[in-house]
């Protein structure tokens, strides 16, 4: 196990230097300067561009530049472009923003999408499994942004209540139980349509994946000794049903950072994707490859997860 996890850790950090290095290239080959960061600012004059392009490196090779950056970043001192505070400050503060969504997004994805695919495949080809499907299906199709609209519109107009922001505007110095559930209500209607999609395709997944148990020898065995279907269906099946979902819960870590652009956009929520956007429109060099970068880093550990619960569920896995 000790050689297995070492080995791990020295590929993944192997790969993490080559992503960095191919999205550092990346960032810096696209389209335009990086010295262009507000062309259009009267007050922005060659010599304030030539004193930025010496204070951030800019007019060294790239390879220095990419030195600089992330000693930079692993010391804690870069800076973002637009407004000269530090990156890591920044990231961290979006980061509790987006936090909350995250957990009750994937709070309500996984606690309902399981039950509604395991009916699905239970009931095949009945009433319900027919209606998951159309739903599952309708939810998938719908564009987000459009969905998210309907849903504001129904909610101001039937109950009269705010539901952009974080916080109600103008609440003031209200009791504390009273801003906590002002927090609470603002999260609700983000975190439930972030959960749509995400609950829409992994029940057809676990639907699937039963589905394709039921199917095995072990399965028919278990029926045929007479043991109860409620055993058979959740001790035999949804047990090896549920490998798959467990490389899949691994890859769920880089929600973490990357959050969700259209959501947080549409209801004006200070998250992590809200950045990351309003970064790539600034040009803000520093706060995109760091956001980049802990994304790689997320991606990687969740893998690192993921393989070592496997070889904890599955005992047919060995080192």
């Amino acid at each position: 196990m000790l050689s297995f996890i070492g080995r791990s850790i020295i590929q993944k950090i192997i790969t993490l230097f080559f992503v960095s290095v191919v999205s550092f290239l990346i960032i810096h080959l696209a389209p335009g300067k990086p010295s262009q960061v507000d062309p259009l600012n009267p007050k922005f004059t060659p010599e304030m561009v030539e004193r930025f392009r010496k204070e951030f490196h800019l007019d060294k090779p790239l390879y220095i530049q990419y030195i600089y950056f992330y000693r930079d970043l692993l010391t804690g001192k870069t800076v973002s472009w637009k407004d000269n505070q530090s990156v890591l400050k920044k990231i961290w503060e979006r980061f509790l923003n987006s936090l909350p969504l995250f957990i009750v997004g994937t709070i309500l994805t996984w606690t309902l999408s399981f039950p509604i695919g395991i009916r699905s495949a239970i009931f095949r080809g009945g009433l319900y499994d027919r209606s998951s499907t159309f739903f599952s299906y309708l939810l998938i199709s719908i564009p987000g942004f459009f969905f998210a609209y309907i849903l504001i519109i129904f909610v101001v107009t039937r109950f009269h209540v705010p539901v952009i922001g974080m916080e109600t505007f103008g609440l003031g110095a209200s009791s504390w139980t009273h801003m906590v559930m002002d927090r609470i209500w603002h999260l609700l209607l983000p975190s439930v349509l972030g959960a749509t999609g995400g609950i829409a395709i992994l029940s057809r997944y676990v639907r699937s994946q039963m589905l394709e148990v039921e199917s095995q020898d072990y399965v028919r065995t278990a029926r045929a000794k007479g043991v109860p279907e409620e055993q058979v269906l959740y001790k035999h099946a949804l047990r090896n049903a549920l490998l798959p979902f467990v490389t899949m819960f691994g890859l769920i870590l880089p929600g973490l950072i990357g959050g969700s652009v259209i959501i947080e956009s549409i209801f004006s929520w200070p998250g992590m994707g809200r950045m990351a956007y309003e970064a790539i429109l600034a040009r803000d060099y520093p706060i995109i490859l760091t956001v980049n970068f802990i994304s790689a880093v997320l991606v990687l550990a969740g893998t690192f997860v993921s393989d070592v619960l496997y070889m904890v569920v599955d005992p047919r896995i060995r080192l």
